[in-house]
Formats: structure tokens, sequence, C-alpha cells
């Protein structure tokens, strides 16, 4: 029997997620098919149930609806938890299994890059305050970094996320608004932007580059395009850059294993299949 799966979102069409769970079926020969599945807000909810009505094994939860898939878990790992996002709910039984596989995904990208202690004991500029920056945070507290400068367009965001993760995981949070990123950036291994600045047709963010160390790192979750203009920069002034391909490809893998019950690799083969998609999009 086929085991159906998907990503949900609104809107959902951008996905990329079908392209890399279809490689892997491929590759593994399993019998399952992974969807793109559009669905409003307020048909959220309902959608979900039919989804477990007709025998889905799950389905991976993008923006816009991430905190409403974790209010409808019975169950969740530490990550939705700290998060109060998912983006994996697993259909079991009687009810939803949730969890939160940016962190992973993040932590895996990072840790393939620069190395699995690289970032062990430095500083780390990290810019949002949104979803994407909780799940950031989760995967520097487990790289053993030693101080996040947060920094913001909207400084009291900024604190509140500091605030609100700085007890539960112990790491040292300092926060800030994008006027402090001289300062922030001069001590940083790493820059992060966790924000959608660059995606599309929104304008990047606006940051000297000059000011990061020589041999500092920069990484952009943002994939399409998959070299930002920050990027761009970056790799100009001789930056090691850190795309988010890296990032979507291993948030996949317990996704993938979750579903169909397999733990697939990331590979070359499977990035080029995406790179190649993407740039068909143009």
């Amino acid at each position: 029997m086929t085991i159906k799966a998907g990503v949900i979102g609104w809107p959902v069409a951008h996905s990329l997620s079908p392209v890399l769970h279809d490689y892997w079926l491929k590759q593994d020969r399993i019998d399952g098919s992974y969807e793109k599945i559009a669905a409003a807000p307020e048909d959220f909810a309902a959608t979900i149930r039919r989804l477990r009505d007709e025998g889905y094994a799950g389905v991976n939860v993008t923006a816009p609806h991430k905190e409403a898939a974790f209010k409808l878990t019975a169950q969740r790992d530490g990550y939705a938890q700290l998060t109060g996002a998912a983006n994996l709910l697993a259909f079991a039984g009687s009810g939803i299994f949730g969890r939160n596989t940016d962190a992973v995904g993040l932590y895996e990208s990072l840790k393939e890059s620069l190395g699995t202690n690289a970032l062990e004991g430095k500083t780390i500029v990290l810019l949002g305050a949104g979803g994407a920056a909780r799940g950031a945070l989760l995967a520097l507290h487990d790289l053993k970094i030693g101080l996040v400068y947060l920094l913001n367009r909207n400084r009291q965001r900024a604190a509140s996320l500091a605030s609100d993760l700085q007890t539960s995981i112990g790491t040292n949070i300092v926060f800030g608004g994008l006027e402090d990123w001289k300062q922030a950036a001069r001590e940083s291994a790493l820059a992060i932007n966790s924000t959608s600045a660059g995606m599309g047709s929104t304008p990047p963010l606006d940051l000297d580059l000059s000011v990061l160390p020589q041999g500092a790192a920069v990484c952009d979750i943002v994939y399409h395009p998959l070299e930002t203009q920050l990027l761009k920069d970056a790799k100009a002034r001789g930056l090691k850059t850190i795309d988010g391909l890296g990032m979507l490809m291993h948030q996949a893998v317990p996704s993938f294993e979750a579903f169909f019950g397999a733990r697939p690799e990331v590979t070359p083969g499977l990035r080029a299949a995406l790179e190649a998609e993407l740039k068909s999009r143009g």
C-alpha cells in the first residue's frame, strides 16, 4: 500500500520538499507519495483531520501554520516544546506527535560546513527574532557556542525572545537592534540571517560585512535564491558562505524517516537535484 505524506502551507507552491522526498523515495524504492497541500489558516485544523482520516502517515508544516500545528499535538519533542512550533506532524493511532526539525537542520548544516567543534566557545551574531531564530538559538546551544548577539529591527522582539530562551537553554544571549551590528560583528565567528530579507523580491539587509573578522563565516537560511545578496557580498570579501539548502536537506531527514520508515542520507546528488530544480524556476 502506498504511504502518503506531504507538506502543508499557505502558500505552498514554492516548496522544494516534494522534490527532496521524491528523490529519496526513488532512491530507496519505497512505495510512497509526497504532495503539496495548500490550506488557508482558517482551514488548517480541518485539513489535518481530513488527512488523518484519509490515512496519511503525516505532514511537514510550513508558514504560516507551525504554531497552529503545535497546538494540535498530543505529544511533542523538546525542540517543539521550546519553540512553540511544529514543522513535522506524525499521525499515529489516535494522537498527533509534533516535532520541530528546523534546529536539527541548521545544527547539521553548520556542523557539515564548519566542522563538529568549530563554533564551540565562539561568539555568534544572529539576525532576526521570529520562529526561525528560535530554532537557530537551539542549534547554536547544541553547538556549544559561547555567546549570541541576537539582533532584530524591533529591539523589543529580540529582548522578548532572549528572555524566553535564556533560562531554558542556558546560552548567553545579548539582545539588540540592527544598529548594534558593527559592535556585535567585530567579535563574531559566524553571522546568521534567520529573516526572510533577501528572499525573492524582498530587499536584503543593509550590513557592512567589512567589520567581520577575517575567517568568519556567513550563513543565510534563505534558499531561493540560493546565493542571496548577503552571501554574494560575503563571498566577495573572502568570507566562508553557507546557503539555506543544507538546512533544508538536513531538517527533512527525520521527517522522511517518520513517514516512510527509512533514514535517508544527505548527499551531493541530492543537492545537485535541488539546485537544478531551483535553476529551472529562475
